[in-house]
This record gives structure tokens, sequence and C-alpha cells, in this order.
């Protein structure tokens, strides 16, 4: 099991933060490993919705089939895989702080068949990825 924590300080409202991140019409515009997701659930969003997502990863394209664990509006999102090759749960915690907020995110993935063969590799590129994905959310969103 791989396990990973990060956070980063965006300088806007807490709310503005949790409705970017938790919309997947936004993840091409920060994630540049995100090459598709979107809803797959009808109404409004909480606890039990589901979404498809497509990312690159190691040079392949991983789908995957999310169910959302965790809904707190501006304060927690949480989801976790119910289909795809990585098992995964992840969760993002925000918190507001002098003017802006704090966000973290941590996880757990099981890297299994060519990930297994690869676990330290993948593990690396996958902390790498987030960094990565933090820095280009911080500076999209600070940008407007």
């Amino acid at each position: 099991m791989y396990t990973f924590e990060k956070s980063i300080f965006i300088n806007l409202p807490q709310q503005e933060v949790f409705d970017y991140v938790t919309d997947p019409a936004n993840d091409q515009k920060w994630r540049p490993s995100s090459v598709s997701a979107q809803w797959t659930s009808e109404g409004p969003v909480g606890v039990g919705s589901t979404q498809h997502t497509v990312d690159k990863f190691l040079g392949r394209n991983l789908e995957s089939d999310t169910e959302v664990t965790v809904w707190d509006p501006p304060n927690e999102f949480g989801w976790k895989s119910v289909g795809g090759p990585i098992p995964f749960e992840l969760s993002i915690k925000l918190k507001a702080e002098e003017n802006g907020t704090q966000m973290s995110f941590s996880g757990q993935a099981e890297l299994g068949g060519f990930f297994k063969l690869a676990e330290g590799l993948a593990g690396k590129q996958m902390e790498k990825q987030i960094d990565s994905d933090f820095q280009n959310l911080k500076k999209v969103l600070e940008a407007g």
C-alpha cells in the first residue's frame, strides 16, 4: 500500500477552492495528467455520486470509476476507486487561514500488476505528479 500526503496554501477563499477542485470540468486546466473527467451520476453531487476519469500515468492511459465517500462543502471531499487498475482512496481537506485556504491532499493506493513491479518508480512519479498538479492549481487559481 502506497500512502502520501501533500498540502499547499492558496490565496483564495475556501469555498472558491472547494468549488474549483471538485468540478471535474476543471481537471484538465490544472492537472496535466488528466485526459478526461466527468460525473456519471445524476442529481446534486454528494456521497455516492460517481465519476469516470482517464489519467495519463507512466505513459499509459488509466481509466477509473470513482465514488464520492465524503462530501462536506467547503471543508472536505473524499473519493475512492470502484473500478480501474489501481484501487485507491483520496481525500482533500480545506481550511480557511489568513486570507486564503490551506489545502491538504492525502491518499493511499494499492499498486499492483505492472505498477507493482515498478512500485518505487510509480510512487515517486505519483508524488512528483501531485506536486506539479498542486503548483499548477495554485498558479491557475491565483491568476484568476
